[in-house]
């Protein structure tokens, strides 16, 4: 069987030899997804500027809005839907390689290599530090303008986030042995969200991804629940409301044509899972946004 593409995303760089990038976004719908569930080894910065969305790390969603700072750890498993019709944000991608020393020294062995390795984690949403702000926003011009020096000054404002987040935001410790074996499952389970992500309107059973895993179903549900914090059902109903619910904003098919649409059989479950996931029913949320 072929082996289907990977959740880790390719992170390739604008230049190898300075590996961060900035990547400007928008959305103009409410309900899009911004990004599907993907993971991979450089640290992330995510900074709002505009409107509101739900950012998803390892299965816990932090609402956020203008002024917000999402820290997305290596190996984080994230997830993005817009909450608003008109959303900006940049996304900076860091290699933290690019601050290691050419020799061993106390930056090095206290912290650099510490983040590298996820025993050094921070927190993952970031609201109302101007400091922090201050210090991504000059970054993101300095790499826009590319004036003489922009490397020297990315690479002071990198050590003075890092600085922060070490002294506001450090959060708890993962040891070595638990980010490799985190890491290892990751990879063992990129096909199955990517057989989710592909499929999720077709019929979807534990037997079926416990065998894309090769793993046993009892074994399969126990690291599923481990690494998303929902079980099985849960995850996959929770990805067909959110699309089922773009569907309902920004397209003209009824309700019952949406539930099909997303794998959902019956019309009434398909309003009962709603209704319990977005507090509303989809007929309610449809005359929400047509009065």
């Amino acid at each position: 069987m072929e082996r289907p593409l990977s959740l880790q995303e390719p992170m390739d760089m604008p230049n190898r030899f300075f590996p961060i990038k900035v990547h400007y976004c928008t959305s103009d719908e409410y309900g899009k997804t911004l990004f599907n569930h993907h993971w991979h080894n450089h640290i992330e910065f995510l900074y709002f500027t505009k409107g509101s969305a739900m950012i998803e790390l390892n299965s816990v969603p932090y609402e956020v809005c203008e002024g917000d700072l999402v820290v997305v750890n290596s190996n984080d498993l994230h997830y993005g839907v817009s909450q608003c019709d008109d959303l900006v944000y940049y996304a900076m991608i860091v290699d933290i390689k690019l601050l290691h020393s050419h020799s061993v020294d106390a930056i090095e062995t206290k912290f650099i290599t510490p983040i590298t390795q996820n025993q050094i984690l921070f927190a993952s949403k970031i609201s109302g530090d101007a400091e922090i702000i201050t210090c991504i926003s000059s970054l993101i011009q300095e790499l826009s303008q590319r004036d003489l020096g922009y490397e020297l000054s990315i690479k002071s404002y990198l050590y003075r986030i890092l600085t922060i987040l070490l002294r506001r935001y450090g959060t708890n410790k993962m040891t070595t042995e638990d980010d490799q074996l985190r890491l290892k499952n990751l990879e063992r389970f990129t096909p199955v969200f990517q057989h989710i992500e592909e499929h999720y309107q077709e019929d979807l059973t534990v037997d079926l991804l416990s065998g894309i895993a090769g793993l046993s179903r009892f074994h399969f549900s126990r690291l599923f629940k481990e690494l998303t914090g929902r079980t099985v059902t849960d995850y996959i109903n929770t990805l067909r409301i959110n699309k089922s619910e773009y569907l309902l904003r920004n397209s003209q098919m009824n309700i019952s044509e949406i539930a099909l649409s997303t794998g959902f059989k019956d019309i009434y479950y398909f309003s009962r899972s709603f209704k319990k996931y977005k507090n509303l029913s989809p007929s309610e949320l449809r005359k929400s946004f047509n009065v």
